[in-house]
């Protein structure tokens, strides 16, 4: 068994994730990047999915050495009892002297696409990285709902291809102006042959949650998530298009900037005495 590099002429590049420090989604995007790149993995101790950007954790968590196995790579890892933005955040507050070159978060159990991104913990997580000044990919491979919350067996391989394809484009060219994070979304059907394509962010929601027979007394636990999206509400460019549809890897770059620009000139018309 090998230990992986760690070279001053690598760059450095943060790994974490929303699904937990043993997600093999994890392991697979360091996998994907070791050999070009020094890995430090931070991750939250437990399956973290759904979190969005929360500043949420146990209050005397720490940081706790893992040591993770892939093939003949080991890696020593960090945990914490935290959400994934919290980890993120920590991880670089009690480490001053580390500045990674990029932060991946990923690779995630299920798409994360539309409107639903902002509950996303591996968006969240690339997020929380965004805002400290690091370039950030948030990576997710399509799957079954009933997989989001279980670390079964899955192929990574197409993943890996297309987040090594983007990692090494990002350290060489940096991201397009006005580019905080890079969402990637992997077709479940996809191959390494398979068409990229840079998308928009669907206004639509992608996953829906609905209870059979709602009343005061349903519980919270009686809401069925169900994903899928309707070919005459999506337009051509977007995310949910791109995969659900066209089953092509959707790449979109997101910004920061939340302000909504276009609606400026109307306020203006609400200070008219």
């Amino acid at each position: 068994m090998k230990n992986t590099h760690n070279s001053n002429d690598y760059p450095n590049i943060l790994i974490t994730n929303d699904d937990g420090v043993n997600s093999p989604g994890l392991l697979a995007a360091a996998d994907a990047v070791s050999g070009f790149a020094n890995v430090t993995i931070i991750a939250p101790l437990s399956q973290q999915t759904a979190m969005g950007r929360a500043q949420r954790g146990d209050p005397q968590a720490r940081l706790e050495m893992v040591e993770l196995i892939s093939g003949d790579n080991k890696y020593n890892a960090y945990a914490c009892d935290a959400s994934p933005a919290r980890v993120v955040g920590h991880g670089l507050k009690v480490m001053p002297d580390y500045t990674p070159d990029l932060v991946i978060s990923g690779i995630n159990y299920g798409e994360n696409l539309g409107n639903n991104i902002t509950s996303s913990g591996t968006v969240g997580a690339a997020i929380e990285g965004a805002t400290k000044g690091i370039p950030s990919i948030a990576i997710s491979l399509e799957t079954p709902i009933d997989s989001h919350y279980d670390y079964r067996t899955l192929d990574w391989n197409v993943a890996m291809y297309f987040l090594r394809h983007f990692v090494q484009k990002t350290l060489s060219e940096g991201f397009p102006a006005g580019t905080d994070v890079l969402k990637i979304d992997v077709p479940s059907s996809a191959t390494t042959s398979c068409p990229w394509r840079v998308t928009r962010l669907s206004g639509n929601a992608y996953y829906s949650s609905n209870i059979t027979n709602p009343s005061l007394q349903s519980r919270l636990c009686d809401a069925v998530t169900s994903k899928g999206t309707c070919a005459e509400k999506e337009e051509p460019d977007t995310d949910v298009y791109a995969l659900a549809i066209d089953q092509v890897v959707s790449v979109t770059p997101l910004s920061l900037d939340l302000t909504a620009y276009d609606s400026f000139a109307a306020f203006d018309n609400w200070q008219e005495k």
